[in-house]
């Protein structure tokens, strides 16, 4: 009798080689559960870190006599007091600090400080990623250097600049002030996205006779969407609440925005803390929309390279 002897494919290993790295590099579908101390702590750091919104809230809501004399906390002491409760502090904020003004004047400053960053900082990627290029790899490393300078020790030649070119109190020496301090950051961001996307697609991209443009255009840069909501998420919040390039180059008057404006709203107005508070939360309403709405691709943007499988 002739034993038979199974044989294995090249596909089956194949198959099998590709089954055991998934199995070796997957997540467990069903992780252990936190401890109750683990997550006693959580909700004690969560707690920690809600007290102060949740004062700067009821403050905003309270009137002027309750706020300068008393603390928020007595709300929950006092329920008599919750009938004191108002949105007026809102509406004064809004009208008579000119807050109104102050919004669209941080919206004409945000956006460009966000957009030409990224326009600007995606061709950089690309070419660090997908091109070679003789110091490639040392002008790399001089970009991502410069995250380390804090953006401060450049305000003196820069204001000396604007006020050659008369750019100081307008709109485009804080684009160029941003711009300038977070192109590092966003070349970085994107080279390290862009160098996870996979080369198969370039190199028939190539093959099609594609030049670098059409695949930077219709391949890489809708493939690192993720990439680009990241890092326009992190460049709008910065921008956003900035204070210090705001008030340096720009400072108060009709280009003022929201954070310059609140910085003078109590002394302005002759009043107290609620409408400062009121004002600080009126601020945080399109932060929190632009966060909420891109979140999901904002993990994924950071996240992206961090793990190898």
């Amino acid at each position: 009798m002739t034993a038979i002897v199974p044989t294995t494919t090249t596909a089956e290993v194949k198959s099998g080689s590709r089954a055991r790295k998934k199995a070796a590099t997957s997540f467990d579908p069903n992780p252990a559960k936190a401890g109750w101390l683990v997550k006693v702590v959580v909700a004690i750091i969560c707690l920690l870190w809600l007290v102060p919104v949740i004062g700067t809230f009821i403050t905003s809501l309270r009137p002027l006599r309750d706020a300068e004399n008393t603390g928020w906390w007595t709300v929950f002491t006092t329920p008599d007091t919750w009938g004191n409760l108002t949105l007026s502090n809102y509406k004064q904020a809004l009208e008579g600090a000119d807050m109104g003004n102050a919004f669209v004047n941080s919206l004409a400053i945000t956006l460009p400080a966000v957009f030409i960053p990224i326009l600007v900082a995606s061709f950089a990627a690309y070419a660090f990623t997908f091109m070679e290029f003789k110091g490639r790899d040392t002008l790399f490393l001089i970009i991502v250097s410069l995250l380390v300078i804090p953006n401060f020790v450049a305000f003196v030649p820069l204001l000396k600049i604007y006020g050659n070119l008369g750019l100081n109190g307008t709109f485009p020496s804080v684009w160029l002030a941003h711009i300038g301090f977070g192109m590092s950051l966003a070349v970085y961001i994107l080279r390290t996205y862009m160098a996870t996307l996979p080369m198969t697609v370039i190199e028939s991209a190539k093959i099609d006779g594609a030049s670098h443009f059409q695949t930077f255009w219709r391949l890489v840069l809708p493939m690192s969407a993720p990439a680009l909501a990241s890092f326009a998420i992190l460049q709008f919040l910065w921008v956003w609440n900035d204070l210090l390039v705001a008030l340096v180059f720009i400072g108060p008057g009709e280009n003022e925005p929201v954070t310059v404006g609140l910085t003078h709203l109590r002394g302005q107005l002759g009043q107290g803390w609620n409408l400062t508070t009121a004002g600080g939360f009126l601020t945080m309403i399109i932060p929190m929309l632009v966060f909420i709405t891109m979140q999901r691709f904002f993990i994924r943007g950071m996240t992206a390279g961090a793990v190898k499988g």
